[in-house]
């Protein structure tokens, strides 16, 4: 009887380290999955406009696009490598917003489209040439939308910063100018992916 409790008691110790590996080891996918509905209405919104988008215009990448959910907490992967033919997400990664979004209330960022005003703006954007500015190579941003339409003259741009970090985390992480600002080694995933895109990518960013 003791060998047989004893029996019991390894192996509900051994479901529990399982679920607990299981966890901590979620791949991307099963984590969309399992997020809120909103969540997932939001990135399916997104991911239509982006399609619709693609299909009519065939100078811009059908394969490949970036969605960016500011809805999410900025300690969260938020911006999402989406493989269009297959609506998957191929890669994942933190990103900032602007410094000009916080309205100082949790969970609530404020978006604009004016000079200076240092926020994000919502909306779809190709990714354009690359050039060596102030943070290295980063991408020029071309807004196709009312609401992002000045992002080039804002010099909104795709770039990396030394202090972004890399994995997820409770805290809210630093702030850029309005700029889609991402880790190194996630930029230098995204690097390889755009450089070789015989078509301009395109990226959205929505709320």
């Amino acid at each position: 009887m003791n060998k047989l409790i004893a029996f019991m008691i390894i192996i509900g110790i051994g479901l529990i380290a399982f679920k607990i590996s299981r966890t901590n080891n979620w791949s991307f996918a099963e984590r969309t999955e399992n997020t809120t509905l909103s969540d997932q209405e939001r990135y399916n919104k997104a991911f239509n406009r982006v399609k619709s988008l693609v299909e009519n215009k065939k100078k811009y990448n059908e394969e490949i696009a970036f969605l960016l959910d500011m809805r999410r907490p900025s300690g969260r992967n938020r911006f999402f490598v989406v493989d269009l033919q297959n609506n998957r997400i191929l890669d994942q990664g933190l990103v900032a917003h602007g410094s000009g979004s916080e309205t100082g209330k949790a969970g609530q960022l404020h978006f604009s489209n004016t000079e200076n005003s240092y926020a994000t703006s919502l909306g779809m954007y190709s990714i354009g040439p690359s050039y060596n500015g102030h943070f290295g190579k980063a991408y020029k941003l071309y807004g196709l939308e009312d609401s992002n339409s000045n992002a080039y003259s804002r010099n909104i741009v795709l770039h990396k910063y030394n202090s972004m970090p890399y994995d997820e985390q409770v805290a809210s992480i630093c702030l850029s100018q309005g700029c889609p600002m991402v880790n190194v080694k996630f930029y230098e995933r995204l690097q390889a992916v755009i450089d070789p895109s015989p078509k301009q990518i395109i990226l959205t960013i929505y709320y």
